[in-house]
């Protein structure tokens, strides 16, 4: 799917992964989330962005989130315990088997393969 990466956008875009994936899948829509927020806030909201979900076969299901910025780079940092954000990408390299970021000409993707009913 095709959107803005508005704010309100993740709610939709996790309910729109449940209902493809037809029943619950919680690490999915947790890391779909994760994902679109960090394009929300590193890139910038209203940033037109790609999101596709598909089956692997064997239980797992991988996730892309292309943005058109191939400059804003994720960084796993560690937050302190007093800091709001900074955790999402903790949040996905634990809940992930694997992630990664593809430069593409005018952007990248941040690509994650999930287990579901882990």
């Amino acid at each position: 799917m095709d959107l803005p990466a508005l704010p309100k956008a993740v709610a939709d875009v996790r309910r729109a992964v449940r209902e493809h994936l037809g029943g619950p899948c919680g690490d999915v829509q947790l890391c779909v989330g994760e994902l679109l927020a960090n394009v929300i806030t590193h890139v910038g909201e209203g940033t037109p962005v790609s999101v596709r979900v598909g089956s692997l076969g064997c239980g797992r299901v991988r996730i892309e989130v292309t943005d058109r910025e191939p400059h804003a780079w994720l960084v796993v940092r560690h937050a302190g315990a007093d800091e709001e954000s900074g955790r999402g990408l903790l949040l996905l390299d634990s809940v992930a088997l694997r992630w990664g970021v593809v430069p593409r000409e005018g952007g990248k993707t941040v690509w994650c393969e999930v287990a579901l009913g882990r």
